[in-house]
């Protein structure tokens, strides 16, 4: 047996902070070696932060990422550990995503990203340029000021692996796992038996399960340790990096990290047996026979040996059962801890939510509370960096800490119910019950004074005073008097928010939260600066559907059970009068229902279907329930409104990115946002499609007419079947 203890980790880093990045990335480290490994990998792009963005355009940039890591060359930090440490690197005229190899105070290798992540999220090529020479390693030429104090003027940079005596180790960056022919093929055919991927995955709903089935599948047919490494957390934007490093062995998953958590530092270790790599890769004849003609991979070679030898002490780590999150459990989990980073890396004191009793805001009120039993579960378990957190932003003092999570809930969370005339006595209600079960600091205000005196000034500037729709008013009217009320709850909400700490003589502010879904955003059913505008939004990128799930589940897993109430209402905004025979719905507003919204969305973005193509492909999936004129009504009602309010996306507040279907403008989904709403073109093709479809179904029921009046005088059993089939057949 050649044994050999590795140490991957999850790192909560923050984009530019130089010092806490710097700190995190000794103490794993460290932690690595005490653990005993000889390899220690971390994430893509750790020593800056992922998130970076712009800023690595910036000279400063990579000026400090090499002053890190002269820090870190210059201790014992890398003695007797090879350590895989991600940062920016220029060469020439271009800048690389790099991961660095160093090996005892030296740098073994520099390795270039060599296929970029360009899509979704990502913007990689805005920042830096992919490595495309494979055949060969460069000599890097190291900036002076490193040079000096490390006592080594070059080093490798480029395609390549690592020789050491007795394994070949090599990097493979992020998105390369994931690359129609991944490096790794060639690496493992060249004798490579250790990969390290340094990452810089966020989290999407039920996206985690494709992201090990690819790193699993790359040891399927040629074998292999592979480490895979990630960033954990809120770096300082819309993404939650989630973590889950694991190691595979010969696709036998043998440790893996946490999903979701608070800590900063995970460090995820495993014993394991490179001779079984070997072994594998001997009994597989078509491995063999590709090996022998392999594309050379340059290398470098180190004389020093990084397995020990059979011995009792160590034993290989066992495979381990795959941990899965649910659905719901991602949405409480992934937001609370977004929240938690964002909270304690702004300054806030805590957050402010106005909660009208609905399913969304109640989501929202129950991933906070979810926020805070996380909190006291880790100071439980004695994690002294979120019980600091805690004391300072709960302004605890004399020694106290929390232990209770509706008492922390108390210091950092109010929710405002802010009601009006149109407003329910059973919303008023639900949003109190929650507030109690959560702990929250909850206010009841009425609006209706401030509506009043706008409504009074509006006439007397101009003479006239709009109603309801219900009482006579006309749609304008109806409409202006909705926004009043929406636009009042906002500027209500950021008041309250400066103020109330100054109130209860607590130091700082709070933070906003907004809570409107995706599939809101997408319709455009919310007025522009309303309560969907806040500092943040934890829902902004989960549907209605989904978010309905999740109240369900936290109704018994979060201990909330007035969430099962809330989630059996019919949504509604409450913002026209209830009268006998009316009562203001969601769906009807709209126009289209909750479940139609997710399938326009998935439509629209995930398979980039413009109005024609979603026509064709609603035909398949409601064809059996709609004609192809209603399916053609459904694809441009939604398409017209979607086009009207696209400019709502240009203001929408900062959101958890958590739904592959999110319209948000920022950097998700980037489109125009003055459109022509009648969208002539291409309703016109709708509409021949339709005429076209509905000349066919006539001809296609006259025959099956003719045949079955044929079948009926004795035409025989083939004709009778070919006349039973179904009418809607080719539509």
């Amino acid at each position: 047996m050649r044994l050999l203890k590795v140490a991957t980790c999850n790192l909560n880093q923050w984009a530019m902070d130089f010092d806490c990045n710097l700190k995190q990335i000794k103490e794993s480290i460290a932690m690595a070696k005490q653990a005993g490994a000889a390899i220690r990998l971390g994430p893509e792009l750790e020593v800056t932060g992922y998130g970076c963005e712009d800023h690595f355009l910036e000279l400063d940039t990579v000026s400090h990422a090499w002053e890190c890591l002269k820090d870190i060359l210059l201790g014992d930090w890398t003695d007797g550990i090879l350590c895989s440490i991600g940062m920016p690197v220029i060469k020439g005229s271009e800048r690389y995503n790099c991961q660095v190899l160093c090996f005892n105070r030296k740098i073994i290798m520099i390795r270039p990203k060599m296929w970029l992540a360009n899509d979704g999220n990502y913007r990689e090529l805005r920042w830096f340029t992919a490595w495309k020479q494979k055949d060969q390693l460069v000599d890097f030429q190291l900036p002076v000021e490193i040079s000096e104090h490390i006592s080594q003027k070059s080093a490798p940079f480029g395609y390549g692996f690592i020789q050491f005596l007795d394994t070949a180790v090599a990097a493979e960056v992020c998105e390369e796992l994931f690359s129609p022919v991944p490096p790794h093929a060639d690496l493992a055919l060249n004798g490579v038996e250790v990969f390290m991927n340094a990452s810089g995955s966020h989290h999407q709903l039920r996206k985690l399960d494709l992201r090990l089935r690819a790193i699993i599948g790359a040891t399927h047919t040629r074998g292999g340790v592979y480490m895979y490494s990630n960033l954990q957390g809120c770096d300082g934007s819309r993404l939650y990096y989630d973590g889950c490093s694991c190691i595979v062995v010969n696709e036998d998953v043998v440790a893996q990290g946490s999903q979701f958590s608070l800590k900063d530092i995970e460090i995820v270790v495993a014993q394991v047996d490179l001779d079984a790599v070997a072994s594998l890769r001997g009994s597989i004849s078509s491995f063999q026979e590709q090996a022998s003609r392999k594309t050379i991979v340059p290398s470098v070679a180190v004389p020093y040996k990084l397995s020990e030898s059979f011995n009792l002490k160590t034993c290989p780590s066992s495979p381990l059962e795959i941990k899965y999150h649910c659905p719901e459990e991602e949405i409480a989990f992934g937001p609370s801890c977004w929240l938690w980073d964002y909270l304690r890396r702004s300054g806030a004191s805590g957050f402010l939510l106005p909660l009208s009793g609905g399913a969304d805001s109640s989501s929202v009120a129950a991933i906070v509370g979810c926020m805070c039993q996380l909190v006291i579960k880790e100071i439980a378990n004695g994690d002294e960096k979120v019980k600091a957190d805690a004391i300072r932003i709960g302004n605890y003092t004399d020694g106290q800490f929390p232990i209770d999570s509706r008492e922390f809930a108390k210091r950092i969370f109010y929710t405002v119910f802010m009601g009006s005339e149109n407003s329910s006595e059973a919303t008023k209600s639900r949003a109190k019950v929650l507030a109690d079960e959560i702990g929250s600091w909850h206010l009841d205000v009425s609006i209706d004074g401030v509506v009043s005196a706008l409504l009074s000034l509006f006439q007397t500037l101009t003479g006239k005073r709009p109603r309801y729709k219900v009482d006579g008013g006309s749609n304008i009217e109806n409409l202006g008097l909705q926004n009043i009320q929406a636009r009042i709850r906002m500027v209500l909400a950021f008041m309250l928010a400066s103020l109330l700490p100054w109130v209860h003589n607590k130091p700082g502010f709070y933070l906003v939260l907004g809570s409107s879904n995706v599939d809101e955003a997408l319709r455009g059913y919310l007025t522009k600066y309303d309560c969907s505008s806040a500092d943040i939004n934890p829902i902004g990128s989960i549907s209605k559907q989904d978010l309905r799930s999740f109240l369900r589940w936290a109704a018994t897993h979060l201990g909330y059970s007035s969430l099962a109430d809330i989630e059996a209402a019919p949504p509604t905004a409450e913002l026209e009068p209830i009268r006998a025979n009316y009562s203001q719905l969601d769906e009807v507003d709209m126009g289209m229902t909750y479940e139609e919204l997710s399938v326009y969305g998935r439509l629209r973005k995930i398979f980039r279907c413009g109005p024609v193509s979603m026509f064709k492909n609603l035909c398949y999936r409601w064809g059996a329930r709609l004609t192809p004129l209603e399916v053609a009504d459904k694809v441009k009602h939604f398409f017209k409104y979607y086009s009207i309010n696209r400019h709502k996306m240009t203001v929408l507040t900062p959101s958890y990115h958590a739904e592959s279907y999110s319209p948000e403008d920022n950097r998700f989904d980037l489109r125009q946002f003055l459109y022509n709403a009648r969208w002539p073109y291409q309703f016109r093709k709708i509409d021949e499609l339709v005429q076209e479809l509905d000349g066919n179904k006539v001809a296609i029921e006259e025959d099956h007419e003719k045949l079955g009046a044929i079948s009926h005088g004795g035409g025989g059993m083939g004709v009778a079947a070919a006349g039973s089939g179904n009418p809607n057949v080719g539509i």
